[in-house]
């Protein structure tokens, strides 16, 4: 079976690196990616108070490589749909998938309540979710027509004219992240965040929902095979002592970038409506709306760790959890093995995380792109 590989990112802080340095060097990275088979290249969006996401506004970043490369899709993931103006979005979508020559695919999501709290909206999960829902359904109305009229509990539009279509028609491909069930039902691909475990139960869940849906051996509405995969972050070296020396520091500079800044805010604030009765920890999406279908992952940042620490004793060292993976390029593919296993056929990496540094990352790149990847095509 073969496998299409994508990367993920956040872009995190560099100490004492400028931010014009830290993008550089990520370009090199991606001009990599694009030379070396990736499928896509997915950005991920967080504001302030976080800290872990530098490049916030992802066109602006994906438009640089837009022209940094020739071949790899260019994702958004997630654009956090009701942050955005859907006419903005989908201006900003039709001129990056003309400026990628049709490369540009979607993720979609609605974020966490406490961000729309900072943003200025109303912190609340139906509020936030319906906000989501009229931003998508705007969306895929207005790249798809010439004339946009709508009438909406946020936004009214009375025949529009849409100055600006995209390349891929109706409109370029759409990724729903960590819901594997609302994905297929949504026709979207989906990458899920756990373990090898979960990723098997979401795949197949994905699947039938999918052909239940859809119909058996259904496309997508662009005509492509529907993909699900993983996110793993992962660090590849020579040998599995190095990758594991390397990778378990870089985890607690990770752990402190997704979760510190903004509960560290929250905390300073008072925002005793973001902190769980039961633990008193901070989650960021707050609960979720009624009538969704379910999901085996947890809503909270706090869960995507707790599935590291949990699993970090593992007989094999290598494995770092469902979420990350450290070792030789020979105890990648014993860990490829298990994953083809699962029947997904999507696999997302991410090289640079916490404080691993570009030089780590690259090297990472280099093994997994000429010794592991050749072997899944």
């Amino acid at each position: 079976m073969s496998i299409k590989f994508g990367v993920f990112d956040h872009i995190e802080p560099v100490e004492k690196m400028p931010l014009h340095e830290v993008y550089n060097l990520r370009m090199q990275q991606i001009e990599q990616f694009d030379n070396n088979g990736f499928y896509a290249y997915h950005l991920a969006e967080h504001h302030t108070p976080a800290v872990h996401s530098l490049a916030p506004s992802q066109n602006v970043f994906l438009a640089a490589a837009s022209q940094r490369t020739s071949k790899l899709k260019l994702a958004p993931c997630v654009y956090v749909l009701p942050l955005h103006h859907p006419l903005r979005l989908i201006e900003e979508i039709s001129m990056l998938d003309h400026l990628s020559e049709g490369r540009l695919e979607i993720g979609i999501g609605r974020g966490g309540v406490m961000e729309a709290f900072f943003w200025g909206q109303e912190a609340e999960s139906e509020t936030n979710y319906l906000r989501y829902k009229e931003t998508l359904d705007i969306i895929k109305q207005g790249l798809d027509t010439d004339f946009l009229s709508y009438e909406g509990q946020f936004h009214q539009f009375d025949e529009l004219p849409m100055r600006l279509d995209p390349i891929q028609k109706p409109y370029p491909p759409m990724w729903y992240m960590r819901n594997a069930e609302t994905a297929a039902l949504e026709g979207m691909n989906t990458v899920v965040v756990g373990t090898l475990d979960s990723l098997r139960t979401e795949t197949i869940r994905f699947k039938r929902v999918w052909e239940s849906t859809h119909g058996k051996n259904a496309l997508t509405i662009q005509g492509t095979e529907p993909k699900i995969g993983l996110v793993v972050h992962m660090v590849v070296a020579e040998t599995d002592e190095e990758a594991i020396q390397i990778a378990k520091p870089a985890w607690e500079k990770y752990r402190w970038n997704l979760a510190a800044p903004r509960r560290i805010e929250a905390e300073r604030r008072g925002l005793t409506q973001f902190q769980s009765s039961t633990d008193g920890s901070f989650g960021f999406v707050g609960d979720r709306p009624a009538n969704l279908p379910d999901r085996e992952t947890r809503r909270d940042i706090e869960a995507e760790i707790e599935r590291f620490d949990n699993q970090s004793a593992r007989e094999d060292p290598t494995r770092l959890g469902g979420v990350a993976l450290a070792g030789s390029p020979e105890s990648v593919m014993r860990y490829m093995e298990e994953y083809v296993d699962t029947g997904a056929n999507y696999f997302m990496c991410s090289f640079q995380w916490g404080d691993l540094d570009h030089a780590t990352a690259m090297k990472s790149i280099h093994l997994f792109s000429n010794e592991v990847m050749p072997n899944y095509s």
